[in-house]
């Protein structure tokens, strides 16, 4: 029904997770009404974000500089690392401004009905850090899932012989709710209300 030009337009927008075909045709047709200049800003701005972001070789977030803001800044405290299970949920708790301490991004949780293992998700690479590191409190911000609980107690088994206080973030957050839909007064309450891992 569409030039193929703009029908493509329209498939591009399809490969964004939750556009669907009347979305897809709203925002092709938004992009048609834009300015050249604006248009081009963003082109540019894809290829620049696809270019130069890359994952931070300390805490594994995104970031364009050789390392992330948080991990290069002396205002951070040192002694709290909240682990999170993908980069979203670090702007999410920044978002918030309450949190000072540091952050490590896993590649997911474990879950053996999946086949996703502690190897799949670099544990390996969370729990040197720990290891090499002063922190006092690990929290773990994890969603309130079975994978969730699975990957805590997994981390607090393995760090079991360390003095590190292991807490995780408090269930006010629903079980089986994405972090990333969860309102910011709900997720500041659950990490307030943090408990230690038993």
């Amino acid at each position: 029904m569409y030039p193929e030009s703009l029908q493509n337009l329209i498939e591009c927008f399809k490969f964004l997770p939750g556009i669907g075909e009347k979305t897809a045709e709203r925002l092709a047709f938004s992009i048609l009404d834009m300015s050249e200049e604006r248009t081009e800003y963003f082109e540019e701005s894809i290829r620049s974000a696809k270019k130069n972001m890359h994952l931070c070789p300390i805490c594994n977030s995104l970031t364009d500089q050789e390392k992330c803001n948080i991990c290069s800044s002396d205002n951070r405290d040192d002694s709290f690392l909240c682990v999170v299970e993908d980069t979203k949920s670090v702007f999410l708790f920044e978002k918030l401004g309450m949190f000072k301490g540091k952050y490590h991004v896993i590649k997911g949780l474990i879950s053996p009905k999946e086949g996703i293992s502690p190897d799949d998700i670099e544990l390996g690479k969370l729990i040197d850090r720990i290891k090499t590191s002063k922190f006092k409190e690990i929290i773990l911000a994890f969603k309130p899932s079975i994978e969730g609980e699975t990957t805590s107690l997994y981390i607090k088994r393995i760090l079991g012989d360390l003095d590190i206080k292991i807490s995780k973030i408090a269930s006010g957050i629903p079980i089986g709710a994405d972090m990333e839909y969860i309102d910011a007064m709900t997720l500041e309450r659950a990490l307030l209300d943090r408990k230690s891992v038993e």
